[in-house]
């Protein structure tokens, strides 16, 4: 394609990306506005809730300002006091994250992918600063910067990822650079990356796992709070969809809860392995999943992270040998093996580590006034903790056997 045809495109791109995703909730609202209120609430009300809801899908910051009339009927502690809302339904950046995948991935082959790119997320960056000042009111203030910035940053990882291929300029240069590298250096760096990442990988997937377990086992709980709300049938799909976008960051409670430090609903809550202490809640069916006290297998629960780091330490075992080979002529000394693989898995703890407590501080903010100012769990308890479980799993992994360089076989006499 032409550089003029890309740039169209790519705008044309962005310009879906946002619009699916404020579809999503504005054509709910528009069939409640339709149906459920016949016409008579300015539409204009709908358009900005849903842009509020997309907008904190991505991490924007929202402060709400509640009259007094709604303060009381809501119990609300001090009247009339604004509040922020920060608790990020990631469901939205979910998808904007895989359209923005899928937008590199369509680029990878165009001669003028870098002007493409740029184009698509600046248009991303324009769009979401219209929506923000077109969403601002008193009663919920979204933050400009944020709103302009979050979708966009959100939008170009998405388009990096997927700009990711064998061609890839910037893929070649960094191959030629771990090519030219030591042996040994590469070797670890690269057993300690894929180790760290697959542990937290494993670790959220049995996190939806669980998160599926928990909502089948407590499906009469949930059925019970959505009839305790009497929505009605367009009331109760507005609540499913607001749940839906809240699902990833849900589970992303539940990994934080096998890692073991678990979550909070409130302040001075606590929902973990081995306690469990609720306050009063809002009646959202999703949270009729929560379990009722401590778990029967307490700290076994966290078995799931180490066992998942051991799994990663045994299929990266075989890369780290290969380094060692190639560094030494002879097999290693069983101390100069151990050292190495404590130190890899040192390394893939300190990247687990950091990725799950990223992940944490994602799943984690306020969703409310009063004690919902803490919601999700604590990013630097979590981090720890998976620094831990991921060191000791690592390590085991990587002994097991030991980490032993391939001998050398002694050429054959007369050859």
């Amino acid at each position: 394609m032409t550089r003029r045809l890309t740039a169209t495109l790519a705008a044309l791109e962005a310009l879906l990306v946002v619009g699916v995703g404020l579809s999503i909730p504005l054509a709910l609202g528009t069939v409640l506005w339709a149906a459920q209120f016949g016409f008579q609430l300015d539409w204009i009300i709908f358009w900005r809730a849903a842009a509020d809801l997309w907008l904190l899908g991505h991490g924007v910051t929202i402060t709400f300002q509640l009259d007094p009339v709604t303060a009381l009927a809501l119990g609300v502690t001090g009247v009339g006091d604004p509040f922020v809302v920060t608790l990020a339904l990631l469901g939205f950046a979910l998808l904007t994250a895989l359209l923005g995948v899928r937008l590199g991935r369509r680029l990878r082959a165009e001669p003028h992918r870098i002007l493409g790119e740029l184009v698509a997320v600046a248009a991303v960056l324009v769009l979401s600063a219209l929506v923000v000042l077109s969403a601002g009111h008193p009663a919920a203030l979204p933050s400009r910067w944020q709103g302009a910035m979050f979708p966009a940053l959100v939008y170009g990882l998405g388009v990096a990822i997927g700009s990711i291929g064998a061609t890839n300029p910037a893929r070649v240069r960094l191959r030629q650079l771990i090519a030219d590298a030591p042996p040994l250096l590469t070797g670890i760096g690269g057993a300690a990356l894929r180790t760290g990442l697959g542990a937290v990988a494993t670790v959220v997937l049995a996190g939806s796992l669980l998160t599926t377990t928990a909502l089948v086992l407590g499906y009469g709980q949930v059925i019970a709070l959505y009839e305790s709300v009497q929505a009605g049938v367009l009331g109760g799909l507005a609540l499913t969809l607001g749940q839906l976008a809240l699902l990833p960051t849900v589970v992303l409670w539940s990994a934080s809860w096998l890692i073991g430090p678990g979550f909070a609903l409130g302040a001075g809550s606590i929902v973990s392995p081995v306690a469990v202490s609720l306050g009063p809640l809002p009646a959202i069916p999703l949270l009729g999943a929560l379990p009722a006290g401590e778990s029967p297998l307490g700290y076994l629960t966290l078995l799931v992270p180490i066992v998942a780091a051991f799994a990663a330490g045994l299929a990266v075992r075989p890369r780290l040998a290969a380094a060692f080979g190639r560094a030494y002529a002879d097999d290693l000394p069983l101390g100069a093996r151990v050292g190495w693989s404590v130190l890899a898995g040192l390394l893939a703890a300190i990247v687990a580590g950091l990725a799950m407590g990223f992940l944490a501080w994602l799943a984690a903010g306020a969703a409310g006034p009063g004690r919902l100012a803490v919601v999700g769990p604590d990013p630097v308890a979590v981090g720890v903790w998976m620094l831990a479980e991921t060191f000791l799993g690592v390590s085991l992994g990587l002994l097991a056997a030991g980490a032993r360089a391939p001998r050398r076989t002694a050429p054959a006499v007369g050859r």
